[in-house]
């Protein structure tokens, strides 16, 4: 018997171009993608999969349809949720990101979990969450629902140059989560490394889990884009394992 509700895999920022051969900071993101999803598909585990934004690096519809035919190619069946990220655009995720396994629902109920995913795009490369998303994220659900939120930018500085981009109105998101102790933890992409941060509100803490990058990962000693080296910079995406109770468990999985 499987002891966990749900599990989830969570990838993110593939940073895709026009040309699969493209490459990002000297890496073929188009094949760690390959990489990323193969790994997702052989684990049997998994229920749901869900995208946390930046498909594309070059804007291009052409990124947007090498994203489903990595997809395709890879033979992923599981439910494939997605969120846009500051590099995307609303309209070409909703033409290109039809057709099954593609899910266009941000809601995901269970028995005793939502899922939620937010969206945190804004005109700007930084995130805004809107007033109306904050109010409905501060109602508890009913009680025997857990909550656990997906979004692209993160709610928490990380210490280096993409906090430039984080959330802008974090102290907003925060006050609204105050009074909801059904969220159990956050998962976001954008940062381009796998971290564990935790927020102290009032009467509870959450959980902060940032997703390592499908392209690549960041290099947190210099201000710019710059990839890890090495076996820290392979790429990578995050297994969550959602019990009954509300206990969330989570590992990183590098390819």
């Amino acid at each position: 018997m499987n002891e966990h509700e749900l599990v989830i895999a969570q990838y993110s920022d593939s940073h895709l171009f026009a040309d699969v051969n493209g490459l990002h900071c000297g890496t073929n993101v188009y094949q760690n993608l390959i990489k990323v999803l193969t790994n997702i598909v052989h684990n049997d585990a998994i229920d749901v999969v869900i995208f946390t934004g930046d498909l594309t690096q070059d804007h291009s519809k052409e990124s947007y349809q090498n994203f489903v035919k990595a997809v395709k190619s890879c033979k992923l069946t599981k439910p494939l949720y997605y969120i846009a990220g500051n590099h995307d655009e609303y309209e070409l995720l909703a033409h290109f990101l039809v057709a099954p396994p593609f899910k266009q629902e941000k809601v995901i109920n269970t028995k005793n979990w939502q899922i939620n995913l937010i969206n945190s795009k804004s005109l700007s490369p930084a995130g805004w969450i809107e007033e109306l998303t904050l109010q409905q994220l501060a109602i508890p659900l009913v009680e025997n629902q857990h909550q656990m939120l997906f979004m692209h930018h993160h709610p928490l500085n990380v210490g280096y140059f993409i906090d430039r981009h984080a959330l802008q109105n974090q102290q907003h998101f925060w006050q609204a989560l105050t009074s909801n102790s059904k969220v159990k933890a956050i998962a976001c992409g954008h940062v381009h490394r796998g971290l564990h941060l935790t927020k102290h509100l009032k009467n509870h803490q959450l959980d902060v889990f940032t997703c390592p990058a499908t392209s690549i990962q960041f290099d947190p000693n210099y201000d710019d884009v710059k990839a890890l080296a090495g076996e820290a910079g392979r790429a990578g995406y995050r297994l969550f394992y959602l019990s009954e109770v509300g206990k969330v468990k989570t590992e990183i999985c590098m390819v």
